[in-house]
């Protein structure tokens, strides 16, 4: 028997009170026992579950949008209702389900997956659910890609930005689209990204379009809806994990030793340091981190090993920035040059980090207001004036001084301690709480 899905009525894995028979499962759903039964269709209108046909006939009540009310044929004197604001709708299937009348929702695609599922759940309907071909699963198949390492994420009646981030973190991802979220507003969000996308329009419809461009042209295209955006990085093709979790937290861990990454003489924010100073930043799927001053890239790779999308700004070209990202095989945005003048033009971000440079360059990244900013000093004269400037600009400030000493060894088989050069780490919090994406 498959498991229930997690979100549809109990978390994946865990039985049922009582033992079910699997031929019950694969029969035709009896809708007296389930009043709301919600059918999937494909883009064109077409019904994807031969059940339907008996489900119409003895509904009582339809519920669905235009087109779909229109591709199939209720029973005469059956009530429907067409979706707009879903609130109404919800209130006529609450009345049914209270006086036992059989009850239908058409849906797009796979109505559990970013669908109306979660919404009848959370009004307390009873569902049952006919699903159709997702446009994520159609829009692959059409471009004839695997998609067992993509991430799916939905910009529909939420914001892009954590959307957005997703695409410049991780090599395969799939973006369910809205009006004013959509491929244009994600090709632009792109620019500096090296990614393809693959715009699927009007999937299943007689004017089907499947378009692979850039993030440039993208931002310059009215594109048709619904579509869905494939955003695909060049390593898409050797970006599948290994562990099928393509967004979770790396098997290796974080907090690596230096000798992880390639650095020279040193210049390397230390493991101990690193591990607080990640732990602060927050990353995770959906925020953008800028690492400033980012030497080898140990603390902006760790960010993106934790699925957060990167900026590293490094004045100095030779850092090995890029190798160390290569090495740990992840995927984030180099920009060369001296902040705070090469801030100027980048996206915002969701939390900085500030491994190098001045009070101006705190004062830039504290101006661009992101919610989190963390700062490692190792000149106690630059202390005061960091936590002075960022008080004024309206954060809460705390701070840590971090003294670590290291096992050695030491001839004829005796351990001493070693240790490392004393940071400050200032933590920095915009006083509004952080909102999860």
């Amino acid at each position: 028997m498959p498991a229930t899905a997690a979100g549809e009525g109990r978390p994946a894995g865990v039985a049922s009170a009582a033992p079910r028979d699997p031929a019950a499962v694969d029969a035709p759903p009896t809708v007296s026992a389930v009043p709301v039964t919600v059918v999937g269709v494909d883009a064109a209108g077409r019904p994807a579950h031969p059940a339907l046909a008996g489900l119409l006939a003895d509904a009582g009540l339809v519920v669905g949008a235009a087109r779909h009310l229109a591709a199939v044929s209720a029973p005469p004197g059956c009530a429907t209702v067409t979706l707009g604001p879903l609130a109404p709708a919800l209130d006529r299937l609450a009345a049914a389900v209270a006086a036992g009348t059989p009850a239908v929702v058409l849906a797009s695609g796979d109505p559990g997956f970013f669908g109306v599922a979660r919404r009848l759940r959370a009004a307390g309907l009873p569902v049952r659910l006919l699903p159709a071909v997702s446009s994520v699963a159609a829009a692959f198949a059409r471009a004839g890609l695997p998609w067992e390492g993509a991430v799916v994420v939905s910009a529909h009646g939420r914001d892009l930005r954590p959307a957005l981030n997703a695409c410049r973190a991780l090599p395969v991802v799939a973006v369910l689209t809205a009006p004013g979220a959509g491929a244009a507003e994600l090709g632009a969000g792109l620019a500096g990204w090296p990614r393809e996308l693959l715009v699927a329009a009007r999937l299943g419809s007689p004017d089907e379009r499947v378009t692979r461009t850039t993030p440039e042209e993208a931002a310059a295209t009215a594109w048709p809806d619904p579509h869905v955006v494939l955003s695909l990085a060049p390593s898409a093709a050797t970006g599948v994990r290994a562990d099928n979790q393509a967004a979770a937290a790396p098997r290796g861990g974080w907090a690596l030793p230096e000798a992880a990454y390639a650095h020279r003489g040193s210049m390397i924010t230390k493991a101990e340091v690193r591990a607080l100073a990640v732990a602060r930043l927050r990353p995770r799927l959906g925020r953008l981190i800028w690492d400033v001053g980012a030497g080898s890239g140990s603390v902006g790779i760790e960010c993106a090993l934790l699925g957060a999308a990167v900026i590293a700004v490094e004045r100095d070209p030779r850092a090995p920035i890029r190798a160390n990202a290569t090495r740990h095989g992840v995927d984030l945005r180099v920009v060369t040059g001296t902040a705070p003048a090469a801030l100027a033009g980048l996206p915002d971000p969701d939390a900085a980090f500030v491994g190098g440079g001045g009070i101006d360059v705190l004062a830039a990244v504290a101006a661009r207001r992101p919610a989190r900013v963390v700062a490692t000093l190792a000149a106690l004269d630059r202390v005061a004036p960091a936590v002075h400037l960022l008080r004024a600009s309206g954060y809460a400030v705390e701070g840590s001084q971090l003294t670590a000493a290291r096992l050695a060894d030491l001839p004829g088989g005796s351990l001493r301690l070693a240790a490392t050069n004393p940071v400050v780490v200032l933590t920095a919090e915009a006083p509004s709480t952080w909102e999860q994406p």
